[in-house]
């Protein structure tokens, strides 16, 4: 799509009404572009809550469902309280996944997810409390801030799709060997009968699983990965946007060929049917997990402030810090709405701000069209049954250029850091990536401490939030850089 016609006299073309079938086709572009980043947070907590498929499914579907609403605020406005009311597309934040999975690791189930839905509303509604506060807390996250949280954002996923690729996380790649244990068991009984003596065990015998790092479903992955590569190289303009979409078709279309796909759930799904609140009962609150959530909440305002002043560069439509705090609080909004709606946080999605930048259409209102389509696309039971049926192997593929697009983009902005006057910039790129890594290099390393601590210290991206900002904080103090934060935010269009 190209840049728009003028819009008419007096109206700012943010605020320009286009014809509907123009619309709709350009907020299904939006839509396309940002779908496969949208279906991934469900599909990594759902599968790591390890709920059945059909719950699964249903996150996919809330997840659209909520995106839709909470575009439709942004872009629309609802009072001045809430609304940015510019050309926003609203999807869940990659940055809570960290926390969430750890809370799922440690409560698996309907009553985990329960817990991280509580969480959710708790600090989505801690949020729209601060988000005036916030909207003037830029100057404390600048480009070296920002740029090293969403570096470790893309390290930490890399696990996932690394993981989804392999057949699963890398503890599944050996089980224990039932009948050599039991062999072993028996042995050392007798022995120690016989020499009346303690029972000793040696190391429990493991055996590898045939199912993990399959060479077929790798070369699936594989596959998905070069139909990806392919199409950024010689796809332009909106195809190479959708080639990590366009991958994983591709990737389902050889599954399927190969019978490694299953449409059991797809067939059972409803065609239609409405998202209601509570569908996993009602939330249970965590004190300990909304202040992990509220912090990962904190991080997530201060990328969308650099985002809404980066769109306003982008559009022309200036905005005051009014205008900030309202879209802002539409994120709390739309967190609190994610919550009731058995969904997650919600943050602006940078891959739609760049597309504003490419196509050079800056209505408001290609947004709200992109919002109803997600909206009904939640309504589709058997839409979100098919996402849920895509196998691991073939989102891996898609999920090594996702994820690490997330961390190339971090170093990108890293990149526009000035280490050559301040060498103390270095210093807090380089502690604040060794705290974020702890807890990938050493998964165990809270065990000693009050179990109720795990979910925050758990989460390398939250240690590198916490060290970053304090770090710079101690370094450089709290000088404002609002045209690096902008210029960061502008580069930041695979996050």
């Amino acid at each position: 799509m190209t840049a728009t016609a003028a819009a008419p006299s007096g109206v700012h073309p943010v605020d320009e009404k286009l014809p509907l079938g123009r619309a709709t086709a350009l907020g299904l572009q939006h839509v396309l572009v940002m779908y496969a980043g949208a279906i991934a947070v469900p599909l990594i907590v759902g599968r790591a809550l390890k709920l059945t498929p059909e719950q699964v499914a249903l996150l996919i579907s809330a997840d659209l469902f909520a995106c839709g609403i909470v575009t439709l605020i942004q872009s629309l406005g609802v009072t001045r309280y809430f609304g940015i009311r510019l050309p926003v597309m609203m999807g869940v934040t990659f940055a809570a996944v960290g926390p969430m999975v750890a809370f799922a690791n440690q409560m698996p189930g309907v009553e985990g997810a329960r817990a991280i839905f509580g969480a959710i509303i708790g600090a989505g509604v801690i949020s729209l409390l601060i988000a005036p506060a916030i909207s003037k807390m830029l100057r404390f996250f600048p480009p070296v801030v920002t740029g090293t949280i969403i570096t470790i954002i893309g390290v930490s996923l890399m696990r996932v799709g690394v993981g989804w690729a392999m057949g699963g996380p890398a503890f599944l790649a050996q089980r224990t060997d039932v009948p050599k244990l039991v062999e072993m068991v028996d042995q050392a009984k007798a022995a120690a009968a016989a020499a009346s003596a303690p029972v000793k065990l040696g190391p429990i015998p493991m055996v590898d699983n045939p199912a993990y790092g399959a060479l077929d479903n790798m070369a699936i992955a594989a596959f998905v990965l070069v139909v990806v590569l392919l199409l950024v190289k010689y796809a332009k303009g909106f195809v190479a946007n959708i080639s990590v979409l366009l991958g994983i078709v591709a990737g389902c279309g050889l599954a399927i060929m190969l019978g490694k796909m299953s449409f059991e759930h797809v067939g059972k799904a409803k065609w239609f049917d409405v998202v209601t609140p509570f569908a996993f009962g009602m939330p249970t609150f965590d004190p300990l997990m909304i202040l992990t959530m509220t912090l990962v909440m904190i991080v997530v305002m201060i990328e969308s402030t650099g985002m809404f002043l980066a769109l306003s560069d982008i559009t022309g439509k200036k905005i005051g810090q009014p205008e900030l705090a309202a879209g802002l609080r539409t994120d709390g909004l739309g967190t609190v709405i994610g919550g009731l709606f058995n969904t997650f946080p919600y943050t602006s999605f940078s891959q739609n701000v760049g597309l504003v930048g490419v196509t050079g259409v800056r209505s408001r209102y290609v947004c709200v069209a992109g919002g109803i389509i997600m909206l009904l696309l939640g309504m589709l039971p058997k839409m979100a049954a098919f996402v849920e049926a895509i196998p691991q192997f073939v989102l891996g593929g898609a999920g090594l250029v996702m994820f690490g697009m997330v961390a190339a983009t971090g170093i990108r902005i890293l990149s526009t850091v000035d280490y050559k006057t301040n060498r103390n910039n270095l210093y807090i790129v380089a502690l604040a990536i060794g705290f974020g890594l702890i807890p990938l290099v050493a998964p165990r390393w809270t065990q000693q401490m009050p179990h109720g601590l795990h979910p925050l210290l758990e989460s390398g991206i939250l240690l590198t939030a916490i060290a970053a900002v304090l770090l710079n904080l101690f370094f450089n103090g709290a000088k404002g850089d609002t045209a690096g934060a902008i210029e960061a935010a502008k580069t930041a269009e695979a996050h």
